[in-house]
């Protein structure tokens, strides 16, 4: 397992902070905008749309708000984004259940 440095972790805290604060109901009301790989949260978590890392999916994790039917769905760590669900980060959180 790959050990996470200070500044990594409070950055990941602070964006996890941010989004669970927010709420679900507040996220799926405004969460428009497809999150880019170039955006600078995304760069940070090392979000990628399309997840390398074999049964963890933005569609599985915690985070993901929204229709489980949809595409590109909020997540709770990207405010105001949409996460594509084939998607990656690594705040990934496998959802209970």
């Amino acid at each position: 397992m790959k050990s996470v440095n200070r500044r990594d972790f409070l950055k990941l805290s602070g964006t996890t902070l941010i989004g669970m604060t927010l709420g679900g109901v507040a996220l799926r009301a405004n969460a428009q905008e497809h999150l880019s790989e170039e955006d600078a949260t995304a760069k940070a978590l090392k979000y990628t749309n399309k997840s390398t890392v074999e049964g963890s999916q933005c569609a599985n994790c915690m985070y993901i708000q929204g229709d489980a039917g949809a595409e590109w769905r909020p997540c709770a760590i990207f405010p105001g984004k949409q996460v594509n669900k084939n998607g990656w980060c690594s705040a990934w959180v496998k959802k209970p259940g």
